[in-house]
């Protein structure tokens, strides 16, 4: 079998009927003209092996990777970037044309886009970070912060020894902070960032006070269901800047649709309204 000239790229995972990327993907095929196509594609653990084999046969040019499969790509390919390597987990596949699978993982990348796009005078430089979590979304956002020059990033999570495994892989300059003091640690933060689901439509509340945050700190959230998170609306409330999660989500698509259909796209309001389906 044979897709001829059409590229074809897709995003798999378990579960995937959730997922914003055929949206993300499906309008800048659109708005650039490109007689493409990006399929959601759902596999269990037992076919993922065999799944990315067949995609790579019928002439997929890459995928995305989404829960649970982000650590298990790694493996599969035969080109891994310093990025990927360093966070141990990837969330796009390229299937290049010499035959070999490359990974990526951009969730970083799309962390400092979205949040230069909406407050492009931040800088990590300036002041400690917090990082609230330590799950795979805190690793890339940590490497990220630690690429901009953050000079220390106090590491939160409820279990300590996730927090201290992460500070032990990154070094230094991460501190560990029990998660009882954040409070007390934010003063003299520039930057909060929370890379749990606390928040989120249907989970608990981050209730973590924000007494001692700076009032000229940026607070961002990679939570966007709903946009405005509590954190973000009681961060706004104290004079913060705040950024939404929405824009890591769109910002972390932009490399993988270059490298399979040739066009570096724009994350606009347009595509904003697309997503969340205005």
């Amino acid at each position: 079998m044979t897709t001829g000239s059409i590229p074809l790229a897709a995003v798999i995972g378990s579960p995937i009927a959730h997922s914003l990327s055929p949206r993300v993907h499906g309008y800048w095929l659109r708005k650039y003209q490109i007689p493409g196509y990006y399929i959601p594609i759902g596999l269990s653990r037992d076919h993922f092996a065999k799944g990315i084999d067949a995609l790579v046969r019928l002439g997929f040019r890459g995928v995305n990777i989404t829960l649970p499969f982000k650590e298990t790509a790694l493996a599969f390919a035969d080109v891994i970037t310093d990025e990927a390597a360093l966070i141990g987990a990837a969330n796009t596949l390229t299937f290049r044309k010499d035959g070999r699978i490359q990974a990526d993982n951009t969730d970083g990348y799309g962390f400092v886009a979205n949040i230069r796009q909406k407050a492009p005078e931040w800088s990590a430089r300036v002041a400690p970070a917090m990082v609230i979590g330590a799950g795979g979304a805190s690793r890339a956002i940590i490497s990220a912060l630690l690429g901009e020059g953050a000079p220390e990033i106090l590491l939160v999570n409820r279990t300590r020894s996730r927090a201290e495994m992460l500070a032990e892989h990154f070094g230094a300059r991460i501190t560990v902070v029990d998660w009882t003091h954040a409070p007390a640690a934010m003063a003299g933060i520039g930057t909060l960032v929370n890379t749990t689901s606390l928040g989120m439509e249907g989970e608990p509340p981050l209730n973590i006070p924000l007494d001692h945050l700076p009032r000229g700190a940026l607070v961002t959230d990679i939570v966007y269901t709903p946009l405005q998170t509590p954190l973000l609306i009681e961060a706004e409330k104290r004079g913060c800047q705040t950024v939404d999660g929405l824009g890591m989500l769109l910002h972390q698509a932009v490399p993988g649709f270059e490298s399979w259909f040739g066009i570096r796209p724009e994350v606009d309001d347009a595509l904003r309204d697309e997503v969340l389906g205005k």
